[in-house]
């Protein structure tokens, strides 16, 4: 990463002029919240769905440690996003765009996030279309069409309306997505000395090894670190005045955490769930044959929600997919892409993929595993960036928080080359 200079910081620190929030002490908190709610909903898409359902019908409890400590990561890592958009009133993709002078160096950077952009966005069109598939029959194909069709509807919410509107529609589908995934677990509760005897971090094979890295990339989403410094930026520009940022990163603390105890608990009430109703029921390992078991095994009532929330989750994620996917090419080649366009012409690998015939379980647990080897990309300059005095001032990160970053960062560099020992290996 280049060393920094003054030049470089203030072609980022580029304050817009808006109106100031020094009134923040009296508004209402409800009005501030928002863009971690969209943001979170990158840890709710089909990916996480197909990682925690497989992780809990092969494994049962065994890799609930992983679901919580990545959640925990996830608020840490978020908020620092946050702070950066807040702070700087840039995005981490436009800083990155300055930083990295070399032009060789933005593509090369911009290839490896655009990869993971596509993974995202192939995980959340085959979910849409797998929900469409269990709910009415429809081919995988026809489904992902239709999934694309209807985030176009929704990006162009975005495009017109603006990111107050986007939110809404946004938290309107993540509060579906909430009651489909975690309803069946109360027609099934988990054995709670199992649910702690999870808690205790191991593996059992190389294959549970690849599932924790599938939902380690499905929490930790490397666009989601990229989008929510633009959510942020968009929906408050740069403040006059230490107090005010102050209180506003004071409300995007509770904002993260209302996001990350949504994501954190609907993952985790996925995961136990098919520990708990769905291990060692043959074919449990696939979306399809969960949502066959589920209703068989406890109706088609809950089948159906689980269906429902799926659907919900392809529809909500893949917008704010496309929305990150744009920011980044963005701010790393600054280029402006009509968002509509660009979520066309994102829909290819997934519909290709549809239409060749290849497993859409398999398509996304190895999405997920793409995912998490673009963290570090997204995460070592996120914390190596909100660290530096000359970019944040006061707000920089305190020694500890940096220290918290940078142990996040190291276990999931380390378990990613774990995995790919493992798979090199073959064993």
């Amino acid at each position: 990463m280049p060393q920094s200079d003054p030049a470089a910081t203030a072609a980022v620190a580029k304050p817009a002029a808006p109106p100031s929030l020094s009134g923040v002490a009296s508004t209402r908190l409800l009005w501030l919240l928002g863009p971690a709610l969209v943001a979170g909903v990158a840890y709710l898409d089909p990916g996480n769905v197909a990682s925690n359902m497989t992780a809990g019908a092969r494994y049962g409890y065994l890799l609930v440690w992983v679901v919580v400590a990545g959640n925990l990561m996830a608020w840490l890592i978020q908020y620092l996003s946050a702070k950066l958009g807040i702070v700087t009133g840039t995005s981490l993709p436009e800083i990155l765009g300055v930083r990295l002078r070399r032009p060789a160096a933005r593509r090369l950077y911009w290839v490896q996030a655009e990869l993971v952009a596509m993974a995202t966005d192939l995980a959340e069109i085959i979910g849409g279309a797998v929900a469409l598939n269990l709910l009415f029959g429809l081919p995988l194909l026809a489904g992902g069409v239709i999934t694309g069709v209807i985030s176009m509807i929704v990006l162009t919410v975005q495009t017109r309306r603006g990111p107050r509107v986007f939110e809404r529609v946004i938290v309107a589908l993540l509060l579906i997505i909430t009651v489909g995934f975690t309803a069946g677990v109360l027609f099934a509760p988990p054995d709670a000395g199992s649910v702690l005897d999870g808690l205790v971090p191991r593996f059992e094979g190389a294959d549970s090894v690849l599932l924790a890295a599938s939902i380690l990339g499905a929490t930790i989403m490397p666009h989601a670190i990229y989008a929510h410094s633009a959510l942020t930026r968009d929906r408050f520009p740069m403040q006059e005045g230490q107090v005010a940022t102050r209180r506003l990163l004071w409300a995007t603390k509770w904002d993260v955490t209302i996001a990350m105890a949504i994501a954190g608990t609907v993952n985790l009430a996925i995961l136990l769930l098919a520990a708990s109703a769905l291990q060692g029921v043959p074919g449990t390992d696939s979306l399809e044959g969960a949502y066959a078991a589920l209703q068989s095994t406890l109706g088609p009532i809950v089948a159906t929600v689980f269906a429902i929330g799926l659907l919900a989750s392809g529809l909500a994620s893949t917008s704010v997919g496309a929305y990150a996917g744009a920011e980044i090419m963005h701010g790393l080649l600054k280029l402006r892409v009509p968002l509509l366009l660009r979520r066309v012409v994102t829909l290819i690998p997934a519909l290709l993929i549809l239409g060749v015939g290849f497993d859409p379980t398999q398509a996304l647990v190895l999405s997920q595993v793409v995912l998490s080897f673009g963290i570090p990309f997204a995460l070592i300059p996120l914390v190596w960036l909100t660290a530096q005095r000359g970019l944040l001032g006061e707000f920089a990160n305190r020694w500890f928080t940096t220290a918290a970053g940078a142990v996040a960062a190291v276990l999931l560099v380390t378990l990613n080359a774990v995995l790919l020992v493992l798979v090199f290996t073959a064993a």
